[in-house]
């Protein structure tokens, strides 16, 4: 304990939220790299397509949701500090991995190994078998998101476990919804930083140059972080708040190593089905949201990731109003007098009814682009404030000791949701551009049946236009679709929850 008397508490809990937030938006943009420079600046290099884009971003997630579930425990077992410095170097590593995919894709396919990138690039422009290119890249670029998905999943078990440390139960999704907001600034700085960067740069560049600010981090968590009882700058009245939790003040205080609880313990819990029902259904609507808005913008309103920077920049500066979603279970518990799970539960059913607003985001699209991006914008807030919430429920109800274990099965859930809805939308996309494009009024497949086995070529909406078709892109109604699943899967995820834990019940083994 801090030997400084003083009659003021210090305030340094808010510091080490301010170190949770950094790394989360660190995450967030290495991220977003490859959603901001696919349409644009790698696909045109090795010839993909959305189902493409989709397998990558599908298995992402599926190896995201696979590392979350052992993240959890890893950070349990490291414990927080080690635990977090191993997570963010593993993740800087994956991020700056992708660079070196066009160089490996020449290397493989015709012995050039020691060469640019810009080398690399005309290598790969002489080659003529294109699906050789797209395969091997493809298969690349996966190796480079496995990395980055073992990595980042220990971001949120780690940040979890930190907030349960550092602050009292009715604080924790005020806490939580601060660093989780890191995830809306990582997503807000991407668009106005990330494409100029691979235009002035190189592509490869935009991963080399995010992918280092993991190592400036964690030097920050090396010098800053101590258990708040061992901190010299968190004085006797700022701990005695923090424990303010009775059940929580014997946990913190020791040091004894503690017996940590077994995945087969955790699932046999209600409680930790309604965390992992909760995630599963709406983790992959914020995942859609960041890895296919820009491409949204690009195929339905012929954006490039320049002109779209500013769309994409207001979209995530509304996300920012997901703040209130930390404020409003205290207002409930400090106010109204509900316990911390009451209140936060009536708190995410008020946030479960905006994204319904998705429903109109394409109909609308057809009067102004800017309609879906605030629609959008909105339905990511009150994902980002559903969130903090959800993740608060874990500190509610279980023992500090579980509380990265959960959270790694909840992101586990939540990794699978993701890969269903990813993989999906590839291929559904791909199925609309084809299925469902007329040209001068007549079915695309009708007009050139070739296409129906065979992969579009990269440019021939845009031959078809210049030689005076009218074409219509089918692809906003594949749009329609996904944005009617986001819209609901928030009410469907709160009743499942609620019939499973209908009242607060803390768990203490």
């Amino acid at each position: 304990m801090s030997s400084v008397k003083s009659l003021k508490p210090s305030n340094f809990r808010w510091s080490i939220c301010g170190l949770l937030f950094i790394a989360t938006t660190i995450n967030y943009l290495d991220r977003q790299v490859l959603s901001l420079t696919w349409k644009d600046f790698i696909q045109p290099e090795f010839h993909w397509n959305n189902n493409d884009y989709g397998n990558i971003t599908a298995l992402f997630s599926i190896f995201y949701a696979i590392s979350m579930l052992f993240a959890g425990k890893f950070v349990d077992w490291m414990d927080t500090k080690k635990g977090f410095l191993w997570a963010i170097f593993i993740w800087s590593i994956g991020a700056i991995l992708h660079a070196f995919c066009g160089i490996a894709t020449s290397g493989i396919l015709t012995g050039n190994w020691l060469v640019g990138f810009a080398e690399s690039k005309e290598i790969i422009g002489t080659l003529n078998n294109i699906s050789l290119v797209t395969s091997t890249s493809v298969t690349l670029f996966i190796f480079a998101r496995f990395v980055l998905a073992v990595g980042e999943a220990g971001n949120f078990p780690a940040a979890i476990k930190t907030t349960a440390e550092y602050f009292p139960k009715k604080d924790r999704a005020f806490s939580t919804s601060i660093f989780n907001a890191g995830a809306t600034v990582g997503a807000l700085a991407a668009p106005v930083t990330i494409p100029f960067i691979a235009k002035s740069m190189g592509w490869e560049m935009a991963f080399i140059i995010i992918g280092a600010l993991g190592f400036v981090w964690m030097g920050l968590w090396i010098f800053y972080y101590k258990k708040p009882h061992q901190h010299p700058k968190v004085n006797e009245h700022e701990l005695a708040y923090i424990q303010q939790d009775q059940d929580d003040v014997v946990e913190t205080m020791s040091d004894e190593p503690q017996k940590k609880m077994s995945l087969k313990q955790a699932f046999g819990y209600r409680q930790t089905w309604a965390f992992i029902f909760g995630k599963f259904m709406t983790d992959g609507v914020w995942w859609f949201y960041l890895f296919w808005t820009p491409a949204y913008l690009s195929s339905v309103y012929g954006m490039d990731s320049t002109q779209s920077a500013l769309p994409l920049f207001v979209l995530y500066m509304i996300t920012l109003v997901s703040i209130v979603g930390g404020w409003l279970p205290k207002y409930f518990v400090d106010k109204k007098g509900m316990n911390p799970y009451a209140g936060r539960m009536r708190a995410m059913l008020i946030f479960a009814f905006f994204p319904l607003l998705a429903l109109v985001a394409q109909p609308a699209g057809s009067i102004s682009y800017w309609i879906p991006v605030l629609i959008i914008g909105v339905a990511g807030a009150a994902h980002q404030a559903w969130s903090a919430n959800i993740f608060s429920t874990v500190g509610d109800m279980f023992p500090k000791k579980a509380i990265a274990t959960i959270t790694g099965i909840g992101g586990m859930a939540g990794g699978i949701g993701s890969f269903l809805i990813n993989k999906g939308s590839g291929l559904l996309f791909d199925h609309a551009h084809k299925a469902w494009t007329t040209v001068n009024g007549v079915p695309l497949l009708e007009k050139f049946p070739q296409y129906a086995e065979e992969r579009l070529p990269d440019n021939l909406f845009e031959q078809l236009k210049n030689s005076g078709a009218v074409v219509s892109d089918g692809i906003d109604k594949g749009y329609m679709i996904i944005f009617s699943i986001c819209a609901v899967a928030y009410l469907i995820a709160w009743f499942v929850m609620k019939s499973l834990v209908p009242k607060y019940k803390i768990i203490k083994e």
